[in-house]
């Protein structure tokens, strides 16, 4: 006899729908899989077996072919399992077959017939909805219990959470018994929605707070270069704390991508703040920026709409770090096989920190630097002249000092600075609203010329800087940008003289001083 079960697998982070068909008719006792299932699906006949057996059903002893189309879309992990077993209980005429053809079934099985929870449940719940308005009329999803939240989420379809295989036989008999799980998504983004750090925690270090803030501000990329301990890292956490707040489409983008990588816990459901990766300097191409035999992302897609923080930035590959010139250009990553394209999203703010050289102390006081001009060159070399033409803000960040650290007077917190930015993103956003532009740090030549015009003091200003300090030609562009966006934090429609002398000494990198 012949039992339908309609299912989802997932092809990067885009899920798509499998019709899963099992066939039960006479031969000698067997189970083949057939279209395209990887080693974890073609595992899964043991899996089933086990977990029929011990649910207290009967294992037909007769031959069993299951087909999984499309048959030409590889498919892989665990979660066809309970619609497998399923498919066998109705084609094994223990369960109304029937019933089954109004389900999304998905869950990976224990051998005791429990459900195990499994990744990439939002993106299949996104994707109902959509096929709801083609051709497909089903509503319901049956999920393991560990993946309801998750697919709440997503108002539009009725989530059915299961603990075990026997309870969805039951509940398929008698689905009058049973109500939708159901998730109150504006109080669950609102309590998400908090971070563990903020910015008053920093102590002293006003001026790279302030860069930061200024980067925030115009979306600008940024480098802090200086000494070990000088709080490089503890100022790169607090980033997020200070970006404009997730929309509720933003979250589920960022959620989508946690949760096809499997980062996504059972209590969360939606993740409502925004990411902070931190990779280790050791990290390969592959895993920053997404790839693979079938592409999965990398960490510059889950750190998508928050921030990438790259520490020792010398200290990568330099095939690494190339990687990222392209995704920091288009705002994501797209990856190419021989049958299909890949696309992840990769819009993130990029925050970098290094030691002004090898041993770390040049320019320190008190601290001998034991480096000698050749090291220095050859260190700060490793990074590429094009990566850098992508960070707009370089940021020398000193050695605290102990009276600050004992200086117990009051700073601003993340919610002070945060509203500051929220109004300067605000101008950003009327300004380029015919553009196709949202930020500063996202304006081309040509828009760096109509939006940052200066008067004659502030070009003389600006010649004058560049000549004496021997600034790059990279570094002129890169100075409008953020003296617009220094601007536009003080409400000044015009670029004034001591926005561009802010702006200027935001160009560490370019002076003879570090080259």
């Amino acid at each position: 006899m012949l039992a339908k079960v309609f299912s989802f697998s997932l092809l990067g982070i885009e899920a798509y729908p499998v019709e899963i068909e099992v066939d039960v008719s006479r031969g000698l006792p067997a189970m083949t899989v057939v279209g395209l299932a990887d080693t974890a699906i073609k595992e899964s006949k043991e899996r089933v077996k086990s977990a029929i057996k011990n649910s207290g059903f009967k294992w037909p002893n007769e031959r069993i072919t299951v087909n999984l189309a499309p048959s030409d879309i590889k498919k892989e992990g665990a979660s066809l399992d309970l619609a497998i077993a399923l498919g066998i209980l109705g084609a094994s005429q223990q369960l109304d077959s029937e019933r089954l053809l109004n389900y999304y079934i998905l869950g990976e099985l224990s051998l005791d017939g429990s459900l195990r929870a499994i990744t990439g449940v939002l993106p299949i719940s996104l994707t109902i909805p959509k096929l709801n308005s083609q051709e497909s009329k089903i509503n319901n999803l049956i999920v393991p219990f560990a993946n309801a939240k998750e697919a709440g989420v997503v108002e539009q379809i009725n989530v059915w959470p299961m603990q075990t295989l026997k309870e969805t036989v039951e509940f398929l008999n008698n689905p009058t018994f049973y109500q939708p799980f159901k998730l109150d998504l504006e109080e669950l983004f609102k309590k998400q929605a908090r971070y563990k750090v903020d910015f008053s925690e920093v102590k002293g270090q006003s001026l790279a707070k302030r860069a930061i803030e200024v980067a925030v501000a115009g979306g600008h990329n940024i480098l802090l270069i200086g000494p070990p301990g000088s709080g490089k890292t503890m100022l790169a956490k607090r980033i997020p704390t200070i970006m404009p707040d997730l929309t509720l489409e933003e979250a589920l983008e960022i959620t989508k991508i946690h949760s096809v990588m499997g980062r996504l816990s059972s209590e969360d459901g939606l993740i409502a703040t925004r990411p902070f990766r931190h990779p280790h300097h050791t990290i390969s191409d592959i895993a920053l920026v997404g790839g693979g035999s079938i592409p999965q992302p990398g960490e510059i897609s889950l750190a998508h709409a928050g921030v990438l923080f790259l520490d020792e930035l010398p200290e990568f590959h330099r095939d690494s770090l190339e990687a990222l010139r392209q995704p920091l250009e288009e705002g994501y990553i797209r990856i190419s096989r021989i049958k299909k394209s890949f696309i992840f999203p990769a819009n993130f703010m990029l925050v970098c920190a290094m030691n002004p050289c090898p041993c770390g102390f040049l320019g320190q006081k008190g601290s001998a630097c034991r480096c000698n001009s050749s090291q220095i060159y050859k260190y700060r070399a490793k990074v590429s002249g094009p990566l850098l033409d992508r960070i707009d803000i370089h940021l020398e960040v000193p050695a605290i000092r102990f009276q600050e650290l004992n200086n117990d007077l009051p700073s601003d917190s993340s919610s002070q600075i945060k509203e500051r930015i929220n109004k300067a993103r605000f101008i950003q956003r009327q300004r380029f609203k015919d553009e196709g532009i949202f930020y500063n740090a996202q304006m081309s030549h040509k828009q760096i010329r109509k939006f940052c015009i200066l008067g004659k003091n502030e070009f003389e200003l600006l010649k004058k800087a560049m000549e004496e300090l021997n600034l790059s030609a990279r570094a002129y562009d890169k100075i409008l940008k953020v003296a617009r966006t220094v601007a536009d934090l003080a409400g000044s429609e015009l670029i004034k003289p001591e926005h561009l002398c802010e702006a200027i000494q935001y160009r560490s990198l370019d002076r003879d001083f570090f080259i």
